[in-house]
């Protein structure tokens, strides 16, 4: 199974340590995962230029989310990961799924029915990590893929995490943070390996 995380954060800090966390703990179980991180990347804002409806040739700007469609198209499963900013995701990670308008434009079903799950990290206790697993599951119930959460009893919708505006520090941490990402994961993973077979 071809799993892709993506870390949401400009900085590679609590968001990179848990998207990468979760790859790792995938690729012992026998995943094969790549990652990335828009953290130093340039993405452009879509322009919404329609130059991607039109000439059903990808996006207008050649930067680097080149590298976020070619991965896109390879995985069976996604992993997106983001900090909460202002109560929700960040611009970056905003900016980088308003782009896969592009790939979607070439071939409206080219995500669908891949898996996908979510990784907020707040500073506060109650910081928007909901809403921000939320707005991560918009974007799979969009684009006709299957979004999981790590059902009942601690991480219905994904995993969060408290990082107490300590980066890295605090999501290492968050003992209970840690759990729901390890029931995530194997939510996650379950689903994903009945669909392959």
């Amino acid at each position: 199974m071809r799993i892709f995380g993506i870390s949401g954060s400009p900085r590679l800090q609590g968001t990179h340590f848990a998207v990468n966390y979760a790859l790792n703990y995938l690729k012992e179980k026998g995943a094969e995962v790549r990652y990335f991180s828009v953290s130093r990347k340039k993405i452009n804002f879509c322009l919404h230029c329609d130059y991607c409806i039109k000439k059903k040739e990808g996006c207008i700007h050649k930067d680097d989310m080149e590298e976020v469609y070619e991965n896109l198209i390879w995985a069976d499963g996604v992993i997106i990961g983001t900090p909460v900013y202002q109560g929700n995701i960040t611009g970056q990670l905003k900016t980088l799924m308003d782009r896969c308008r592009a790939i979607l434009a070439k071939d409206p079903k080219i995500l669908r029915g891949k898996v996908g799950t979510a990784i907020s990290i707040g500073g506060d206790r109650n910081g928007g990590q909901e809403i921000a697993l939320r707005t991560i599951h918009d974007f799979y119930i969009i684009n006709e893929m299957i979004p999981v959460g790590g059902g009942s009893f601690g991480a219905n919708l994904g995993a969060t995490f408290w990082s107490k505006d300590r980066g890295k520090k605090g999501v290492e941490e968050d003992e209970e943070g840690l759990r729901v990402l390890r029931k995530t994961l194997n939510r996650f993973y379950k689903v994903l390996r009945e669909i392959k077979e």
